[in-house]
């Protein structure tokens, strides 16, 4: 399926409905555009990360002992 759409100044395009709809693109959404070595261009979409979904992002749900891991550490011999 061919999807045509306009270039408008400043390089501005507008991403057509079947597509948002198809990969669930919304407001803030990124575009990425990757160019093979055969000149094909690839357009994928991803979703914006924030810094404060990205905080806690790393936690583990069980909490963990220093001392404990440390006498594990030199102790195992």
């Amino acid at each position: 399926m061919v999807v045509e759409t306009k270039v408008y100044q400043k390089n501005q395009t507008t991403i057509p409905t079947v597509y948002c709809k198809k990969y669930n693109v919304e407001p803030e959404d990124i575009v990425e555009w990757q160019e093979n070595e055969d000149g094909k261009l690839y357009v994928t979409f991803r979703k914006k990360v924030t810094i404060s979904e990205m905080i806690g992002a790393g936690k583990k749900s069980k909490n963990t002992n220093a001392v404990k891991l440390e006498e594990e550490l030199y102790n195992n011999d």
